[in-house]
């Protein structure tokens, strides 16, 4: 315990001369994250965000078409833009040059007030001023006034670098100087600036496919706007172009993932609102102060076939990766136009049905853009808005917009489409919530849950259990004594199964195999699979070898890729490869086993003319028709023991040219089937048909 004469002397060494105050740019380098997030590559990229969207804002007001960036083989970054330039006068109340406060003082901009731009992507004022004070050094050239201006900083201190490079020597110097003359007419900003590395972690680094994806996404929503990316880095040098004139509306078509179901349908508004926010008065004060607010609302949606859905959203072109006001708005208002276009309509939703978010989602690709002046983030990092009336004013438009979509007469077509694709997304969620209590693996006691025609297996160690899935009962019961049963489970089919490409969700859970495949299975379906609560560790296609055992194999990939996708992409889906032939040798000679089975006509082909040409005596060699027609000693041996079988691994090494795949074969289009039929037709030998 503390004596009273030690607290006395602790209080006493706390006084004003403790407090530690950080001037100018000096905060930002004591606490980078709480500028850019963090330190590592995702805060480095942040930095090079706030230069390029600097330049961005200038296009979107309509000054400059074409923006450069270059990442060099020395570390520095260029963004070089043919904008207005950033103003080089002299700022009334600092006496500094326009370019000096930018890059010095932390919110200091043009974007505060409505007299520069209406709306931007920033709203704190502090993205180039930050970017200097973490940078060894940044030199802006900025052509304005027929002459180029020019200014460097290390550190964020102005000055006068001799020499390339951030380790140039330097002399602190402050003021903007005049180094050439242009046209009049040119005018932009080129920054150059090399992060630095005290600050950022040494394994941090700028990523040319981030770079990338946000140049393409921000010319998707500044139609015309050109940005080229150059990487000299490494000692070698690439160059991409991007520029699209299609705006959002080519951005939703080039993010969708699944074949259109509709075309892309634009909601567009304008509303206004009343802000209040604290302004400086004449005395110095901070007052309450209601300013209106221009809102300007543009939305892309597209619905496809597919159940996945695809959201991006933003704010003044800056991207909002963690939603805001104007998503959960856009959600709303969404679902209310759909609720309210079932009022009336008659066959489509039975009583008792309702209608949720989720179920307007699926399948749907939407970019929601919305402008707005000084918009409210929470935090620098600008990943969610939080401006309150956003959300009323997006719903308002986006459940008038398409409400009238849905109800036009044109539209009428698509609209009931669209009404049929949620209703069934309605259904299948009902659905998909009673599937779920039998996910997880049963006991003894509580097996009667699971279909009584599977054969479980005794051992829980999911890793090591195996399912078969049979075909036919016939071939259950040779496969039941030649399973080992300690970690070998069965389960028979009867027939060939749906064909879920072509049927709907609801469709394929009414039907009893695909029910009973997915229950068994255990880790639910579509959107909801689970792949950690698979009960088994590996599931195997086991049917007989011939044509209509091939096409119930397809029948099975076709289920599990459509509805237990992540199953087949972890490599846990089998396919089982039972033999053709067998030959029974009489008095084997040294070194062969009575038995030997083939598992092809070309192998079997081989092995009869080794055989002969050996002087081996055999029986007529005998030609498996199926399973069933295997004992099960051979049936073990052949097809079902690990130290014998042979099995085919099902991959997606492409997942959309599976699908492609999957729906030419499987869909409902019969056109493209036959052309592969035929054009297949050419190239197979009559002799290899089995007739």
């Amino acid at each position: 315990m503390q004596s009273p004469t030690s607290k006395q002397q602790h209080s006493r060494d706390y006084e004003a001369k403790n407090l530690l105050v950080l001037e100018g740019l000096e905060a930002v380098r004591k606490r980078p994250a709480m500028y850019i997030g963090s330190t590592d590559t995702r805060g480095l990229m942040h930095c090079l965000w706030e230069i390029i969207d600097n330049a961005v804002d200038e296009a979107l007001s309509g000054y400059g078409d074409e923006i450069e960036v270059m990442l060099g083989d020395d570390g520095s970054v260029t963004v070089h833009d043919h904008a207005r330039g950033i103003p080089v006068d002299t700022e009334p109340r600092t006496g500094l040059s326009g370019v000096e406060v930018v890059f010095t003082k932390l919110h200091a901009g043009g974007k505060f007030g409505n007299s520069s731009y209406n709306a931007t992507g920033g709203l704190h004022g502090v993205g180039a001023s930050v970017v200097n004070a973490l940078s060894s050094r940044l030199d802006v050239q900025v052509d304005r006034n027929s002459a180029t201006w020019e200014m460097s900083f290390r550190r964020g201190v102005p000055g006068v670098f001799d020499g390339d490079g951030p380790d140039a020597p330097f002399t602190p110097q402050g003021g903007l100087r005049k180094v050439g003359r242009v046209a009049k007419a040119k005018t932009g900003t080129r920054v150059r600036y090399w992060p630095d590395r005290q600050i950022f972690l040494a394994d941090a680094g700028l990523s040319i496919t981030q770079l990338h994806d946000r140049a393409r996404q921000t010319s998707f929503l500044v139609p015309g706007l050109r940005i080229d990316v150059d990487d000299a880095r490494d000692g070698t040098s690439s160059h991409e172009s991007f520029v699209h004139v299609g705006g959002i509306t080519e951005f939703a078509d080039f993010l969708a993932p699944d074949a259109p179901l509709t075309d892309v349908i634009r909601l567009q508004g304008r509303d206004s609102f009343v802000e209040t926010v604290p302004m400086l008065d004449e005395a110095g004060a901070m007052t309450a102060t209601d300013v209106e607010r221009d809102l300007d609302v543009d939305i892309a949606v597209r619905w496809g076939t597919g159940y996945d859905s695809v959201l991006r959203s933003f704010v003044n072109i800056i991207a909002t990766p963690k939603g805001g006001t104007h998503v959960s708005g856009f959600e709303r208002g969404l679902t209310r136009a759909f609720v309210k276009s079932f009022e009336g309509t008659r066959g489509l939703l039975k009583a008792g049905e309702e209608i949720v978010k989720d179920d307007c989602l699926e399948g749907l690709t939407a970019v929601v853009t919305v402008r707005l002046a000084e918009p409210q983030f929470e935090g620098q990092t600008k990943e969610v808005l939080g401006t309150p009336p956003v959300q009323r004013l997006v719903a308002r438009i986006v459940e008038t917009e398409l409400g009238a979509f849905l109800s036009a007469n044109k539209t009428r077509a698509i609209a009931r489409t669209l009404q049929e694709k949620v209703v069934s997304a309605s259904r299948t969620r009902v659905q998909a919530r009673a599937h779920k209590e039998n996910q997880r693996r049963k006991n003894a006691l509580e097996s009667s849950s699971l279909p009584p025609k599977l054969k479980d297996c005794r051992s829980n160690n999911v890793d090591a259990t195996e399912l078969f899935i049979v075909e036919g009962d016939s071939a259950l019961g040779t496969a039941n004594v030649a399973r080992n049963s300690e970690f070998q489970a069965l389960l028979p089919i009867r027939g060939k199964i749906l064909n879920v490409q072509k049927a709907s969700v609801g469709d394929m859970l009414k039907n009893a195999e695909c029910a009973s495949i997915i229950q068994v299975v255990g880790a639910g379906s579509g959107r909801t699979f689970d792949v950690e609560s698979a009960r088994y560790g590996k599931v195997i296609f086991m049917a007989d070898a011939d044509s209509d055992g091939a096409h119930i194999r397809c029948l099975l990939a076709t289920l599990f890729f459509r509805y237990m996708r992540p199953l087949v992409e972890a490599g846990r889906v089998f396919s089982a490869v039972p033999p053709l032939h067998r030959f029974e040798l009489i008095n084997p000679k040294r070194g062969l086993e009575k038995y030997i089975y083939t598992y092809s006509d070309a192998e079997y082909q081989r092995k009869l003319a080794e055989l002969t040409k050996r002087g081996q005596k055999f029986k007529e060699p005998q030609r498996y028709k199926g399973l069933g027609e295997m004992d099960a000693d051979q049936l073990a041996d052949t097809t079902m023991s690990p130290r014998h079988r042979t099995l085919r691994r099902l991959t997606v090494d492409d997942a959309a040219n599976a699908e492609r795949v999957f729906e030419m074969l499987m869909g409902n289009d019969v056109a493209p089937r036959k052309e592969f039929i035929v054009e297949g037709a050419y190239a197979l030998e009559a002799d290899r048909i089995d007739a």
